[in-house]
């Protein structure tokens, strides 16, 4: 399983890829991302290329992925710059059609790993060409700008509900790696991160986002609290999915209801239901 932690922290950028975090996740997106989640307990970045310079020098080759705006007339300027700064992998966020990921490919020229990030409803209805067309090296699943563009109440809404089951199913028939949403330390969570990471198992998902508990939810190494040990909570995650591994297909589904349990009553209650 690939791990993305989000960070521009230098100091804590090398930490992470020395606890065992596969790739260090800045992010450049802006463009639209108030109006979408200023209303909502979500992190906007506000990171910077010269961010992306600073991560470069501290991470291993193969391991820095920069998110960028959504396709626009100032794309292509955005991708170069990006791409000088070092960036091994891009992602695309937004997407709402196969013309906007060609235009992204395309700009990218097999420079670095191209990384799709399916997050409207448009997007998820369309997977099929925009899949096959082979272009993408991978794709993630935004399940939190994609629950807020199909009108659900709670992000995992999208995993309960059968979507990623379908989206799976795509993304294993054309053979391109899939991950989807993050995940919040091993014990953590009002979804516990186990019912998470099971269903990753389960679909065949390759990569998650760390969330911000796996740093308290600091910005800097320094911030960081004393007694959380990074190293260890990786660890935890991968020991989590071998064990979930092991299982058998009625245990699979005995955790897929009462994952999906969980979700509808915290989506009752986030929208008066309850």
């Amino acid at each position: 399983m690939t791990l993305y932690l989000i960070t521009a922290c230098p100091d804590l950028a090398r930490a992470a890829t020395a606890a065992g975090v596969d790739r260090i996740f800045v992010d450049l997106e802006i463009a639209g991302k108030e109006a979408r989640q200023g209303h909502k307990d979500t992190v906007i970045s506000r990171h910077t290329l010269e961010d992306v310079h600073a991560i470069r020098q501290v991470v291993p080759q193969g391991s820095l992925l920069v998110r960028i705006d959504p396709w626009g007339d100032g794309s292509p300027g955005q991708v170069e710059a990006v791409l000088d700064a070092g960036a091994d992998a891009l992602m695309l966020p937004m997407f709402s059609n196969a013309q906007e990921v060609a235009a992204f490919t395309h700009c990218v020229a097999g420079r670095a790993t191209t990384v799709g990030l399916c997050e409207t409803a448009a997007g998820l209805a369309r997977l099929g060409p925009i899949l096959t067309s082979g272009q993408l090296d991978e794709i993630h699943f935004g399940l939190n700008d994609l629950h807020l563009d199909m009108g659900l109440d709670f992000l995992f809404e999208v995993l309960a509900g059968g979507f990623m089951d379908l989206a799976a199913s795509r993304c294993l028939e054309t053979g391109v790696p899939f991950g989807f949403g993050g995940v919040a330390r091993v014990g953590g969570g009002e979804l516990p991160a186990r019912l998470i990471l099971g269903e990753h198992e389960r679909l065949g998902s390759t990569a998650v986002i760390l969330s911000r508990a796996f740093t308290g939810g600091a910005k800097t190494l320094s911030d960081m609290p004393a007694d959380l040990d990074l190293k260890a909570e990786v660890a935890r995650v991968q020991e989590c999915l071998e064990s979930l591994a092991e299982r058998d297909d009625d245990q699979r589904e005995a955790d897929r209801l009462e994952l999906a349990g969980i979700t509808q009553a915290i989506a009752d209650r986030i929208g008066g239901r309850a």
